[in-house]
Parts: C-alpha cells; sequence; structure tokens
C-alpha cells in the first residue's frame, strides 16, 4: 500500500531552522490531493501542523507555529516541505505527514530534537 515517508529531522540548537519533507512511497504514484503535517512530542497527542493542495494553492498552518513554520510542495522533488525556523526546545517531537484527515497508514516520522 502507497504510503508518505518523511525526512530531514534532526538535532539543531534552539533559534535554528530545518526542512522536513514528505514523499510519496510503496507504489503511490501521485501525492494525495492534500498533505499535512503533524507532530507528536512523548506522552503528548498528535498535533496538526499544516497542510497544503496537489496545485500549492490554500497553505494553511495552525496559529500555534504560523509565526514560525511554512509548507510548500516541491514540484521537482515531487515532495511536500514543511519549512520550520526559530525552532524552540518545545517542537522537540517526532514529525509525520499523512493527508490532511490522516487516511492513510502512519509512517515512522522524522524525530526532530531542539537542544544546546
Amino acid at each position: 500500500q502507497g504510503r508518505l515517508v518523511e525526512s530531514g529531522g534532526g538535532l539543531v540548537q534552539p533559534g535554528g531552522s530545518l526542512t522536513l519533507s514528505c514523499a510519496a512511497s510503496g507504489g503511490m504514484i501521485t501525492m494525495p490531493y492534500s498533505v499535512g503535517w503533524f507532530r507528536q512530542a512523548p506522552g503528548k497527542e498528535r498535533e496538526f501542523l499544516a497542510v497544503i493542495t496537489t496545485t500549492g494553492g490554500s497553505p494553511y498552518v495552525a496559529d500555534s507555529v504560523k509565526e514560525r513554520f511554512a509548507i510548500s510542495r516541491d514540484r521537482a522533488r515531487m515532495t511536500v516541505d514543511l519549512q520550520m525556523s526559530d525552532l524552540k526546545p518545545e517542537d522537540t517531537a517526532t514529525y509525520y505527514c499523512n493527508t490532511e484527515s490522516g487516511s492513510l497508514p502512519w509512517g515512522q516520522g522524522t524525530q526532530v530534537t531542539v537542544s544546546l
């Protein structure tokens, strides 16, 4: 079954930036119409962050991160990217991508750790 695969996580210092990428895998030829980014910190529920449509239009970023995060589609790389800036320790989490409704199987995500 097709799924989405996340990449780009890592260890970054507070105030730093990271760009995460989401790509189709496992037989999925094209990206879903809408792709969203989510995150889950240990002991917390999964949190919706942002969503964008196939055409790259109607991007939406949650109020909690909209001053620091942006979502975009890279047509050449066929990815949906989450640009994160001014990262804070509380951004430490596993980041996932999925359809806006979370209809695909959840992948392993990519770990983002913000620490000195």
